[in-house]
């Protein structure tokens, strides 16, 4: 058994053909968000763990059981970001965006950490898109954060796309039905799996994610806080629906519809993909007014979601990578000097430049201009310097690295 290191389970490299297409996922993020007023924004890779017990729910399975926690030599407890929207939320508070126009429109793109099963396309140090919308309440802010998020996934060609959306209701709303949900449950005791009977009074609403078989037939004749929302709940998610229906967006309504954090309330979503499986999450989110007051902030509203990079590109249509684009290759025969002033010359034209590294014959140097599809090549050689267009195979003798890169920028525009 070989002792060379190896990536932690549950982690993955990035390779370089892999980080086209990442790259071009965060473009097409940029494209689409950016226009609608969302401005990046990067919080830390680790915060104090209190802002996740108190913002994700002491009761999640993220804080019970995923969280990566140590101390720092100060002895403070400090966490590896599991989620993103309590760190914004804490970054909108500490520097004063509450001042800003509302609504103050966010994203970001980062790696995030959970202890859970590595599962295809979910690991335990993950890529995370996401955007917030912090300071209204308006239900054009839900409908235009999942309108957004439903035009990235299009524009990613994400095969079997769906789209579950319901309402957990205001605060005051779903504090009610947590207790009549939790009498249910605690009728019912005797056929729920030992871990959802556990957790009964402190999260009753996860029983509607559990696997269980016997949980399952119980939560079919669960009440729904969906058939029981307040009018002002009502009118809200009827708000939101009717501009989902206005922009061409389709949907399923889903009662069931729960997600693994506390904080949400009102609108929430979630985006699958039948092309992943029986884990088809590829992205979900929703509405959380009370998270800043939580969090020690004035009461102030949010709506959000999160996408897994890996889910998105797993569940994405085959697209074509693009060929590297390089100008010029600089090769050389025994004139290495003389063939980086050339390289640096034309880059600081402007030019995309590789060069000559490896100590290879004039013919492996051809052959690696080709790999790099390189438009030109410059030979470098002892009776002088030779141009060769790698298209019409056509070679021409020039006198200068000047007069070099003005035929290789010539070229390039004529084309």
């Amino acid at each position: 058994m070989s002792n060379r290191p190896q990536a932690p389970r549950g982690t993955y490299d990035v390779l370089p053909d892999q980080a086209v297409a990442r790259a071009g996922l965060e473009d097409a993020a940029r494209r689409i968000l950016e226009p609608a007023g969302y401005q990046r924004i990067e919080t830390p890779t680790f915060e104090p763990t209190e802002l996740f017990a108190r913002g994700v729910g002491e009761s999640t399975d993220i804080v019970q059981k995923e969280m990566y926690t140590f101390q720092d030599a100060g002895g403070r407890s400090l966490t590896l970001r599991p989620e993103g929207t309590a760190p914004v939320c804490r970054a909108y508070m500490e520097h004063g965006m509450r001042t800003l126009p509302q609504p103050v429109k966010l994203w970001y793109l980062g790696s995030y950490y959970r202890q859970e099963k590595p599962q295809a396309g979910r690991f335990r140090q993950f890529w995370q898109l996401g955007a917030e919308a912090i300071g209204s309440d308006d239900p054009a802010v839900d409908a235009e954060t999942i309108a957004l998020l439903h035009t990235l996934l299009g524009e990613l060609e994400v095969r079997g796309l769906r789209l579950r959306l319901g309402s957990l209701g205001s605060l005051d709303a779903r504090a009610e039905y947590r207790e009549r949900l939790a009498a249910y449950l605690h009728a019912n005791a005797d056929r729920l799996s030992s871990e959802v009977r556990d957790r009964i009074d402190l999260n009753p609403l996860r029983a509607f994610d559990a696997k269980d078989p016997g949980t399952q037939e119980v939560m079919r004749g669960a009440p729904l806080l969906l058939d029981s929302l307040s009018a002002e709940d009502r009118e809200h998610f009827d708000e939101v629906c009717a501009r989902l229906r206005v922009a061409g967006i389709d949907w399923e309504l889903d009662g069931t519809l729960v997600r693994g954090i506390d904080y949400y309330t009102r609108t929430i979503f979630e985006f699958t993909s039948d092309a992943l499986g029986a884990q088809s999450g590829v992205a979900g989110g929703g509405r959380y007014d009370g998270l800043i007051e939580l969090l020690g902030g004035p009461p102030t509203p949010g709506m959000g979601w999160a996408a897994g990079l890996e889910r998105m590109l797993l569940a994405a249509g085959e697209r074509p990578v693009p060929r590297p684009v390089t100008d010029l290759f600089v090769a050389h025969e025994d004139r290495g000097v003389e063939a980086f002033a050339l390289a640096a010359e034309a880059r600081a034209a402007g030019l995309a430049v590789q060069q000559e590294l490896a100590g290879r014959s004039l013919k492996g140097q051809l052959k690696q201009a080709d790999r790099a599809g390189a438009r030109y090549v410059a030979i470098v050689g002892a009776d002088g310097m030779q141009l060769r267009d790698m298209d019409s195979g056509e070679q021409e003798a020039v006198e200068s690295a000047a007069a070099a890169v003005a035929r290789v920028i010539k070229g390039r525009h004529s084309t």
